[in-house]
């Protein structure tokens, strides 16, 4: 038996659709902070992003991953080196152009996790393959 049930909008908290289009939520205007964003509104914003949107993506403040991203450096890196609030597109090129020291450590850090994830990957692309010609024999072997 099926239902009559009318199909509802899924919606998200205010928070959530500002984590998803990568804004800072308290710098977004107050209707948005307050009421709820429904998937259709959600896909409309990412599509053709309002003048409000466009600025804040452009200018910030910007959310954490977006500042650590600018950066070059990962979240923790960023509250490591004392930045723990959202900053500006001028204050994230303010602290490119300083370069102060916990940035050329955390980008330093940054370059090595790459490096080592790269080589763990393709360990495991190698044992997979390994495994895949081990298989292969015990197959034919059959």
């Amino acid at each position: 038996m099926t239902s009559l049930k009318q199909k509802t909008s899924q919606t998200m908290k205010p928070a959530t659709a500002a984590k998803k289009l990568g804004i800072y939520l308290a710098a977004a205007p107050t209707d948005f902070q307050e009421g709820v964003v429904s998937r259709e509104e959600l896909n409309a914003l990412q599509a053709e992003p309002p003048q409000w949107l466009q600025d804040l993506r452009k200018n910030g403040p910007h959310p954490r991953p977006v500042v650590a991203a600018k950066l070059g450096v990962s979240i923790a890196g960023l509250a490591r080196g004392g930045v723990t609030e959202a900053l500006t597109t001028e204050q994230i090129d303010a602290v490119k152009a300083e370069n102060p020291l916990w940035l050329q450590h955390e980008r330093a850090n940054q370059v090595d996790v790459r490096k080592e994830a790269a080589r763990i990957k393709e360990k495991h692309e190698k044992e997979a393959a390994a495994n895949a010609v081990k298989e292969a024999k015990a197959v034919q072997a059959r």
